[in-house]
């Protein structure tokens, strides 16, 4: 999320941008879903654009916004991770990666069944859906994603996971205070961190 329909455009494009270059550099078949993130985090910001565009609501930019912001990315990232972990920590990762696709589940569910609406709020959009159980969905949401990235066994993942836990509470207190909205700057770090993983990742032998 950024704070204006151009930005979330333009941070949405350099993403987009930074995910092709990950793509690109990738030489293990088992890394793509992972280097493909930023693809998802910069489609995510040009989709949060069609918001800004149309006012807020609950259209079908809204409703795309929350498939991907929740159940989609809940699967995504330890799915990610566990394909390109060693062997020796994918039996962990395989329980953190059941958590994610439980904790998507209960998402879609609730995006199916409930209404999603966003509203523009000065320099922020805010999103709103009924969940049941949501402190149990959030638990489950925060050990897939990032509980993923710091039980890798990978440095550099283990430095994203590190970022993400320290960032993602920093920007959601000034998204909550509706000042302005850093989501985007920080997916854009998170995207460059992941593209330093990329290259510095070893040729299959």
């Amino acid at each position: 999320m950024c704070w204006s329909a151009t930005a979330d455009l333009v941070a949405g494009a350099g993403v987009t941008a930074v995910g092709v270059a990950c793509v690109a550099r990738v030489r293990r078949v088992r890394d793509l879903p992972l280097a493909a993130l930023p693809l998802l985090l910069g489609a995510h910001q040009i989709v949060e654009a069609m918001v800004w565009d149309a006012g807020g609501g609950d259209g079908p930019a809204t409703v795309a916004w929350a498939v991907i912001a929740l159940p989609v990315l809940a699967v995504w990232v330890p799915a990610g991770v566990w394909c390109a972990a060693p062997q020796r920590t994918r039996r962990g990762l395989g329980c953190v990666l059941a958590v994610g696709v439980a904790t998507a589940a209960g998402l879609a569910y609730g995006l199916a069944v409930g209404p999603v609406t966003a509203e523009i709020r000065w320099h922020t959009i805010g999103y709103a859906t009924d969940l049941s159980h949501p402190t149990l969905l959030v638990v489950g949401y925060l050990l897939a994603t990032v509980g993923s990235l710091l039980l890798s066994g990978d440095r550099r993942l283990l430095v994203l996971g590190i970022f993400v836990a320290a960032g993602a509470p920093a920007c959601w207190a000034l998204w909550r205070l509706e000042f302005v909205s850093t989501w985007c700057a920080f997916a854009a770090v998170c995207s460059v961190l992941l593209l330093g993983w990329v290259r510095d990742r070893p040729a299959p032998r």
